[in-house]
């Protein structure tokens, strides 16, 4: 079978009851997905058939560019920057006692067109949940996915499925994903809030790490629940990669996919399943529905590796991410009607490209506190495809308020090509899909 292949039709109800906000329910159609290559390129549309969001987590334009350089050199070109249009978008919360946004209040803010404080997810600054994208495009009868190398409930793909105070309740996160928005698709890291304390589930509990890993739902075994509500459960690759269901629940770690540290102190980006063949197995599953999806996709680790300063796996990390809009940007090369945004959340690390200048080292070189010492020059690094090196500098070991860039294609991309408010990107995708813009 081919990429992109047909493997079986959708079936099944998606209604979704959302706390404070309903939906009516509605069935997906059973039609596989076609090929429409014979049907023009990318241009305008009527309406998105599919839409597909690319979260890179912290990705700013210095990381996006550091990436450039060590992956494809100055005169190259990212998959990321290949999309026809190019904004940048202001990541501002609405928090009432910090002035940057965290990676909660960045995604319900493209998740729903609300600024909302730092930690909410899929509520207003009040709240109030909040109708997502997703719950949008189960209205108008899409599919739905979530893909990250977070957990699966972690703060950005949470922001699209479920509608709590704090970024913290990732149990309920998980529940309400399977009791209220049911996407089709979820998968990524997380197991461990997803089985009760005492069950491992497939990943051993490591109650000695930094982070305590250890099973933790109080609503009981979710997974179970969510086989019995006709999800295939998947924990490896080869698992996930057998399975024909129409509904997937992929959990590949007990918490992330990846180890964030500082280089050499036990930092590791080796997903047990990569972000391509994850988001290739949704785009897969997702486009039997005639009618279209909606995808959000995510790369944690460039946050993750950035808050430890850790230039060499926030590169590799991106690289990753770029492999994955290369297929995305493939598949919509073959599907008329599709909608492809890459977009960062927030900045973070404050991330600076320098020359390679032993003179010109920031930081306090005799200091005994690891934060300072973290935030030293990291390098150097070749840029690809010449004899020239970089360093990599950071100012902090947290975010930023830096704008993010933006590039997208397909219907109704062209005003996303403009500085906005991170809440355009919401405003802009729901047009899209409703062919209303």
């Amino acid at each position: 079978m081919g990429m992109f292949g047909s493997r079986r039709a959708l079936s099944g109800a998606a209604g979704t009851a959302v706390l404070a906000v309903a939906f009516a329910a509605g069935t997906a159609t059973t039609e596989g997905y076609r090929d429409d290559r014979d049907r023009g390129d990318r241009g305008r549309v009527d309406r998105a058939r599919n839409v597909i969001l690319l979260v890179g987590d912290g990705l700013s334009i210095a990381a996006r560019d550091a990436v450039r350089l060590a992956t494809v050199g100055q005169d190259g070109q990212l998959a990321m920057d290949s999309l026809r249009y190019a904004g940048w978008t202001q990541t501002d919360s609405a928090d009432p006692e910090e002035a940057v946004t965290d990676s909660a209040a960045g995604a319900t803010a493209f998740a729903t067109g609300v600024r909302t404080y730092n930690g909410a997810v899929g509520v207003d600054a009040d709240g109030n949940a909040v109708p997502t994208l997703l719950e949008h495009a189960k209205e108008l009868r899409k599919s739905t996915g979530l893909v990250t190398t977070s957990q699966v409930t972690d703060a950005t793909p949470a922001a699209f499925g479920s509608h709590v105070p704090d970024r913290g309740e990732q149990s309920e996160i998980a529940r309400q994903y399977l009791e209220v928005t049911r996407p089709d698709v979820i998968l990524g890291g997380g197991e461990d809030w997803w089985f009760p304390e005492g069950d491992e589930g497939a990943y051993p509990d490591d109650p000695d790490d930094v982070r305590p890993e250890v099973s933790r739902s109080p609503f009981g075994n979710l997974v179970e629940q969510a086989e019995a509500q006709g999800y295939d459960y998947v924990s490896t690759e080869a698992e996930l990669l057998d399975s024909d269901a129409d509904r997937l629940l992929g959990l590949f770690a007990n918490e992330e996919m990846f180890e964030q540290a500082p280089e050499g102190e036990g930092d590791e980006y080796d997903p047990v399943v990569s972000l391509r063949t994850m988001t290739e197995k949704a785009l897969d599953v997702l486009s039997q529905n005639r009618r279209g999806f909606f995808l959000m996709v995510e790369e944690e680790a460039i946050d993750e590796m950035a808050h430890n300063n850790n230039a060499a796996r926030t590169i590799q990390a991106g690289q990753s991410l770029d492999e994955t809009v290369a297929l995305v940007t493939e598949f919509a090369d073959h599907h008329r009607g599709t909608l492809v945004i890459v977009v960062g959340d927030h900045e973070t690390g404050g991330l600076a490209i320098e020359n390679v200048d032993p003179a010109d080292e920031s930081g306090d070189l005799g200091s005994t506190e690891e934060n300072v010492l973290r935030s030293l020059e990291d390098g150097p690094f070749p840029v690809a495809g010449s004899d020239l090196e970089f360093f990599v500098d950071w100012t902090t070991t947290g975010h930023t308020g830096a704008a993010t860039p933006l590039t997208a294609e397909g219907p109704a991309a062209e005003l996303l090509a403009r500085s906005q408010d991170s809440t355009d990107v919401f405003r802009v995708a729901l047009a899209a899909m409703r062919g209303r813009w």
